[in-house]
C-alpha cells in the first residue's frame, strides 16, 4: 500500500500558524538536523529534526529556516546546502536554493555557506527573535555570533534584536494536537507495527535469539516502506523483560518463559509505539496468566476513561488502583489497598507512568500540566496506553513462581471529540487470542 504523505498546504497551513502567535517585528530560527559520526568516516543514518520538519517538509541536513513577520506580512527564507555535481555523486540530489523556492515555497533561498552574513541582514531591524533555547549548542553560537557583529555595528546604523524568546512552547503545543492528515500517518504507523508484532507471535519459538525476533519486525517494517524504527527495538525473554529499555537483544528465548516486545516504525516521521508480551512456546503458564490479567485490565479501564475533558492523571490513578489491588489479592503485596497506594508499595513492581505524548518523537513534545494543574485530554491528542508489572528475578519477598515476570501492554490511542480511538488495535492482547493465533504458526 502507499504511504500516506503530509501535503504541502499543511506545511504552510503550519507556518502561517506559527506566525500568527509571534510578535510584530520578529523572527523565528530553527535549524534541521547535522550528520553524526557513527564512527571513522561513516555517519549515522540521517533523521530530520521533528520542528524544522514539521514547518518545513525539507528532509536535508545542514539547513534553517527563517520565518519573518513584519509590517502585517511573513516571508519564508529557507538556507540550504548548494548544489554541487562532485559531492552528489558521493552522496545524493541536494534541493539547492533553486529547489526550496520551487519544491518547498520558500519566498527566498541561500547556500548555509552565506548564512551569518544574510541572517545579519534579515535580523537588522528586528525587535524580538525567537528560537528553541537549550535544543542546539551550534544554533545558540551562531545567534550569538550573530548578534555580536550587528551590535558591533550600531554606529553604521544596524539594530539588532533586543529580545530573544524561547520557541519551544509555541511549537510544542501545536505539535501536540494533531491534525486529520497526521492522524491518518499515525494510523498507518500503527497498523504496519501491529501487523510486524503479528509476525513476531507467528514467528517466536524456543530456542530462537532475541534478535532473530528482532529480525522479523525490522523485516516487515522494512518491506512496508518504513526503513527504520521509531525507537531501538525491546525484545528482552524471560527476565530481561523486567528491564524497562533493554535493547540488547542478544539472549535465547526459553521454553516456559515470556517475552516482552516494544517496538514501532516511523511513518513520514509519525511514530508507531506498540508493546505486547506473550510466552514463547506459546502457552501461558497460570502464574504468568495472573499477572497477565492484572495489567490487561488496568488498560482496559484506562482506555476506556480516555475522552474529552479527562485530567491526565485521571487514568494513571486508575492503573495505579487495579495494578495494586490485583498484586494484592495475589498475595504479592500485603495491606490495606489505600495505604498501600499511599505508600507507593507498587512502586517495586510498577516504576513508570501509565503512558506518553505520541507523534513525531516518539516521546512527543507537549507539557502534562498546565498552569499547575494536569492537562485535560482535547480531540487531537495521541497518547499510548502502557501498564506493566515487573517482578525482578532477584525479589527475595516474593514467591519464586512469580519472579522474573515481566509483561507490558501498550497501544497508541487517539483522543476523539465523543471517545478515542486505538489505532494500534490490530495485534491481539486478549490471552485466548494471543495462544490461538500462536497455535496457528
Amino acid at each position: 500500500m502507499a504511504l500516506p504523505q503530509i501535503s504541502f498546504d499543511e506545511f504552510v497551513s503550519r507556518r502561517a500558524r506559527l506566525a500568527e502567535q509571534l510578535d510584530d517585528n520578529s523572527a523565528v530560527i530553527v535549524p534541521a538536523a547535522r550528520l553524526t559520526t557513527r564512527n571513522s568516516d561513516v555517519e549515522h543514518p540521517f533523521r530530520q529534526d521533528s520542528h524544522f520538519f514539521y514547518l518545513t517538509g525539507f528532509d536535508e541536513p545542514d539547513a534553517l529556516l527563517l520565518l519573518l513577520k513584519q509590517h502585517g506580512s511573513v516571508r519564508y527564507i529557507l538556507f540550504c546546502q548548494p548544489r554541487d555535481p562532485l559531492m552528489e555523486i558521493w552522496h545524493g540530489y541536494r534541493q539547492g536554493p533553486h529547489g526550496a523556492k520551487a519544491n518547498f515555497g520558500a519566498d527566498a533561498a541561500y547556500s548555509i555557506e552565506d548564512l551569518e552574513t544574510r541572517l545579519g541582514e534579515y535580523l537588522n531591524g528586528v525587535e524580538s527573535l525567537y528560537f528553541c533555547m537549550g535544543a542546539h549548542h551550534h544554533t545558540e553560537k551562531l545567534v550569538e555570533r550573530v548578534l555580536q557583529t550587528m551590535r558591533g555595528k550600531r554606529r553604521q546604523g544596524v539594530i539588532a534584536p533586543e529580545r530573544l524568546i524561547d520557541l519551544s512552547h509555541l511549537l510544542n503545543e501545536m505539535r501536540l494536537v494533531k491534525s486529520e492528515a497526521e492522524i491518518e500517518m499515525m494510523r498507518a504507523a500503527g497498523e504496519i507495527s501491529a501487523a510486524a508484532h503479528v509476525r513476531a507471535m507467528q514467528a517466536c519459538k524456543p530456542g530462537m535469539m532475541e534478535y532473530q525476533l528482532e529480525a522479523e519486525i525490522m523485516h516487515h517494517f522494512a518491506m512496508h516502506g518504513c526503513r527504520l524504527p521509531a525507537y531501538s527495538s525491546i525484545v528482552g525473554g524471560g527476565k530481561n523483560g523486567c528491564v524497562l529499555h533493554y535493547v540488547e537483544n542478544s539472549a535465547p528465548l526459553n521454553d516456559g518463559d515470556l517475552v516482552l516486545i516494544d517496538a514501532g516504525c516511523e511513518v513520514g516521521y509519525y511514530a508507531g509505539d506498540i508493546t505486547r508480551t506473550f510466552p514463547v512456546n506459546g502457552r501461558f503458564s497460570e502464574a504468568q496468566r495472573q499477572i497477565y490479567d492484572i495489567v490487561l485490565a488496568a488498560q482496559r479501564a484506562c482506555i476506556e476513561e480516555i475522552k474529552p475533558g479527562v485530567p491526565w492523571e485521571q487514568m494513571q490513578e486508575t492503573s495505579v488502583r487495579i495494578i495494586t489491588q490485583g498484586l494484592l489479592e495475589l498475595g504479592i503485596l500485603q495491606g490495606a489497598l489505600d495505604e498501600l497506594i499511599a505508600q507507593e508499595a507498587y512502586k517495586p513492581f510498577y516504576m513508570h507512568r501509565l503512558g506518553h505524548w505520541l507523534g513525531m518523537d516518539v516521546h512527543d513534545v507537549g507539557d502534562y500540566r498546565v498552569h499547575g494543574e494536569w492537562r485535560e485530554l482535547v480531540p487531537g491528542m495521541v497518547m499510548t496506553v502502557e501498564p506493566g508489572i515487573y517482578i525482578s528475578p532477584d525479589n527475595e519477598a516474593v514467591d519464586p513462581k512469580w519472579r522474573g515476570i515481566g509483561i507490558r501492554i501498550e497501544d497508541d490511542v487517539v483522543v476523539t471529540k465523543t471517545g478515542c480511538d486505538v489505532l494500534t488495535h490490530a495485534v491481539p492482547k486478549e490471552i485466548d487470542e494471543i495462544e490461538a493465533l500462536m497455535a496457528q504458526a
